[in-house]
C-alpha cells in the first residue's frame, strides 16, 4: 500500500507474515502494488494502532472518483448517522479496510483508494452489498477511526460484545439465579438516551428472571463486583422487559454502561428449585477454596423456621443452646442432608438464608417435636468457622491407623443407618488417602492390605445396598486382583452378580470360595441354594408370563405380560441379604439337605439362565421381544 502524506507518496512496509496463515493472510496475498492506496487527511494521536481482538469504531463514506457519493454512515450524507463497529480477526469486512484500518491511529481520517478486487468486486467477498453498488469500480472510502480497544466477544455472532472500562475485584460472577445490583444507562448507536438508571438506589433484579434484555444480562454475568463496562447490545438480543418495557422499531443496537454495584449468590443446590441458598452476608475468602471440605469439624449457629405465615421460629442455638453454636462433623450424617449441603458451600463468617422440602430436612432425620411432619422449613445458617480434616503428613503409621479405624468406625455406624451414600464416601477417602502411606515392615505391609482389602469390601457392599451391582463386582475385582484366594471378595461379588442376573458367574464364585476357604462352606451353600431359589422365581415368572402364548391355533391372539403384583420376588427387589456388613451369616445345619433335594436343572432353567445372563446384549440390540419370544417356543417344545 502506498501512503501519502503531506502530497508525498511513501511505501507502506507489510507486517511480517505469521508462521502459519490464517484464512485473512491469505486474503491479503490479494494486495498488489497499487491496488490499495492510503492518503492521509487528519493525523491521529498516540502511537498505538488496532490489532486483531480490537473492536475498531468508525465512520466510512464511499466516494466514485469524481465524487459522487455512493454510501455512508454518516447523516450529512444520507447515513443513519451510527459508525461502524467491528471486531478485528472476527468480523467480515472488506479486504480494503481490513488492511488499512490497521495502519491508523485513534482520530485519525484518513482517505482509501481502493481497485475493485480490494472492496466489494473481489471474489468471494464476505460482505454483500445491493445489486444497484459499482463493485466494479475503484472506489475512495473516507474512513475516521473514532476509537479501538480489546473487547470480549460474548456472543458468537457478535451480537453481545464488553468493553471493560475499569477492572471490578475477586473472580465470582452473577448467574442464575443470583440477585444482581446495578446503575445501568442505555443509549441507542447514535447516543440517543433510552434510560439511565444512575441515581437513587441501584437496578436491582434477578438474573434468568427476563428482567433486563437478553443481552445486558449475558454481558453482566460476565462481570464481577465493582466491574465498569460498556456493553454492545444488537437487535436480535434486545427484548421487551422490566427494564426496558418498550424496544423501539428500527433501533440496531444499543450500547448499555454498566456498574456492576453487587451481588448476592443465590443456589438452586438440587437444581430443581426445592432447595435455595441465599447469601445474606459474604463471608471471608474465595469461593470455593476457602469453603468446607468433607470430614470438617463445622461450628454454626443457625435459626430454623416454619414457612407459615408467621414464620414459626422452632429452634435457635442462641437462645435453645444456652447461647453456644452448634457442632458437627460433615459426612456423618448429623443433621439434615439439605442443611450441610448448604453449609458446604459457605464462606467463613457468611449468613445464608436456606429454604428446604420436607425430604431434605426432617422427613428423613430425627424430627423436632414442633416442626409438623412434611414441613417446609427455613434456616438462617451463621458459619462461624470449621476446622479442616486431621493431615496424616508426619504422622506414624500406627498413628495413622488409629486414625483409620476411626473413620472407619464412622462408616460403618452410616451404613447400619441405611445412610449407604455417606458411609461410602468415608471409605472412598481413606482409600484415596491410603495412595499416601508407606508401610515400613512386612507386618505393618499386612496390616495394611487388610484393611484396604476390607475398605474396598465395604464399598462394594454400599454399592450393592443401592443397586449398583456393576459398581460393586468392580470394587470386589479390585480385592481379588492381588488377592484371588480371598473367600469373603467372592462372597460379596457373588452377591452381586446374583442380583444382576449372572447367575452362572455368582455359581462359580460360590463354589470357588467353598474350594479355597472351609470354614465358608455353610454360608456358601446358603448363598447357592439362594441362587436355585431366584433362578426358579425367574423361571416361574416366566411361565406364568408367556403362558399360553404359542398354545393358540394359527391367525388367534393370545396375550401376554400379565403378572401378578404378588409374584414379585426378591430377585427383583434387594432385601437385607444384601447388607453382609463383618462376618458370614451362619445358616441353618439343613442347608445340605436342602441343596440335595433340590431338583436338578432342567432345560427350562438352561434356557432362561441364558436369557437372564444376555439379556442386557439382547436388550442393546433391541431384539428383546423376539429373543423372548423365541425362548418362551422353545420352552413349550421342550417341555
Amino acid at each position: 500500500m502506498a501512503v501519502i502524506e503531506n502530497g508525498a507518496a511513501q511505501e507502506y512496509k507489510p507486517q511480517k507474515k505469521k508462521k502459519s496463515e490464517s484464512a485473512e493472510d491469505k486474503r491479503k496475498q490479494k494486495i498488489v502494488p497499487g491496488s490499495l492506496m492510503k492518503a492521509l487527511i487528519r493525523p491521529g494521536s498516540g502511537d498505538a494502532t488496532p490489532t486483531d481482538g480490537d473492536q475498531v469504531i468508525y465512520h466510512c463514506t464511499i466516494r466514485t472518483l469524481d465524487g459522487v457519493i455512493v454510501e455512508s454512515t454518516r447523516s450529512e450524507f444520507g447515513g443513519k448517522g451510527i459508525p461502524t463497529r467491528h471486531v478485528l480477526g472476527k468480523s467480515k469486512m472488506i479486504l480494503g479496510l481490513l488492511e488499512g484500518v490497521t495502519t491508523m491511529k485513534k482520530g485519525e481520517v484518513a482517505m482509501f483508494k481502493m481497485k475493485p478486487e480490494l472492496h466489494y468486486g473481489e471474489d468471494d467477498c464476505p460482505v454483500s452489498v445491493s445489486d444497484t453498488f459499482p463493485k466494479e469500480a475503484e472506489l475512495h472510502f473516507e474512513t475516521e477511526l473514532i476509537d479501538f480497544a480489546k473487547v470480549k466477544v460474548i456472543g458468537e455472532d457478535l451480537g453481545v460484545l464488553k468493553k471493560v472500562i475499569n477492572e471490578g475485584e475477586g473472580w465470582e460472577l452473577p448467574r442464575e439465579p443470583y440477585e444482581v445490583k446495578a446503575w445501568i444507562s442505555a443509549k441507542t448507536g447514535d447516543g440517543k438516551l433510552i434510560r439511565s438508571h444512575t441515581h437513587g438506589e441501584p437496578f436491582f433484579f434477578t438474573f434468568g428472571k427476563s428482567e433486563v434484555p437478553k443481552g445486558l444480562e449475558m454481558g453482566i454475568g460476565t462481570m464481577s463486583r465493582g466491574e465498569k463496562a460498556l456493553i454492545y447490545v444488537r437487535s436480535q438480543y434486545l427484548n421487551q422487559c422490566t427494564f426496558m418495557p418498550v424496544v423501539e422499531e428500527g433501533i440496531e443496537e444499543v450500547h448499555f454502561e454498566v456498574e456492576l454495584v453487587h451481588f448476592i449468590q443465590v443456589r438452586d443446590v438440587l437444581g430443581d428449585g426445592r432447595l435455595i441458598k441465599r447469601r445474606i452476608r459474604d463471608g471471608k475468602g474465595e469461593f470455593p477454596m476457602d469453603c468446607p471440605l468433607h470430614d470438617s469439624l463445622l461450628r454454626v449457629h443457625y435459626k430454623g423456621m416454619l414457612l407459615d405465615e408467621e414464620r414459626t421460629v422452632f429452634y435457635d442455638t442462641k437462645v435453645d443452646n444456652a447461647g453456644q453454636p452448634l457442632e458437627f462433623s460433615s459426612g456423618e450424617g448429623l443433621v439434615p442432608e439439605g442443611f450441610e449441603m448448604c453449609v458446604r458451600l459457605m464462606l467463613p463468617k457468611e449468613i445464608a438464608l436456606v429454604t428446604c422440602p420436607p425430604d431434605y430436612a426432617y422427613d428423613k432425620f430425627p424430627r423436632p417435636s414442633n416442626v409438623p411432619e412434611g414441613a417446609h422449613v427455613q434456616w438462617e445458617i451463621e458459619l462461624l468457622g470449621f476446622e479442616m480434616p486431621k493431615d496424616w503428613t508426619g504422622m506414624n503409621f500406627r498413628s495413622i491407623m488409629d486414625d483409620v479405624e476411626k473413620t472407619k468406625g464412622t462408616g460403618n455406624r452410616l451404613f447400619k443407618e441405611g445412610k449407604f451414600e455417606l458411609a461410602k464416601a468415608k471409605y472412598e477417602k481413606l482409600l484415596r488417602e491410603f495412595n499416601h502411606v508407606n508401610p515400613q515392615d512386612d507386618e505393618e505391609g499386612k496390616e495394611f492390605l487388610n484393611t484396604r482389602n476390607l475398605l474396598h469390601l465395604n464399598v462394594a457392599a454400599c454399592y450393592l445396598n443401592t443397586g449398583m451391582c456393576k459398581n460393586s463386582i468392580e470394587a470386589c475385582n479390585k480385592v481379588l486382583d492381588g488377592t484371588p484366594i480371598h473367600a469373603k471378595a467372592l462372597y460379596r461379588r457373588g452377591l452381586a452378580y446374583m442380583e444382576s442376573g449372572d447367575f452362572e458367574e455368582a455359581r462359580s464364585d460360590f463354589n470357588k470360595m467353598m474350594s479355597i476357604d472351609k470354614s465358608s462352606e455353610r454360608n456358601a451353600r446358603a448363598a447357592l441354594l439362594k441362587l436355585k431359589q431366584k433362578e426358579q422365581e425367574v423361571n416361574n415368572k416366566a411361565r406364568k408370563q408367556f403362558k399360553g402364548l404359542f398354545d393358540r391355533k394359527p391367525g388367534e391372539i393370545s396375550e401376554a405380560g400379565n403378572v401378578d403384583k404378588s409374584d414379585q420376588t426378591a430377585a427383583e427387589i434387594p432385601g437385607n441379604d444384601n447388607q453382609d456388613n463383618t462376618d458370614f451369616t451362619k445358616e441353618d445345619d439343613k442347608v445340605e439337605d436342602a441343596l440335595e433335594a433340590a431338583a436338578p436343572p432342567t432345560r427350562f432353567a438352561l434356557l432362561s439362565h441364558l436369557w437372564s445372563t444376555r439379556k442386557n446384549l439382547f436388550i442393546s440390540s433391541g431384539v428383546q421381544m423376539l429373543v423372548m419370544l423365541a425362548i418362551v417356543y422353545l420352552i413349550n417344545r421342550l417341555l
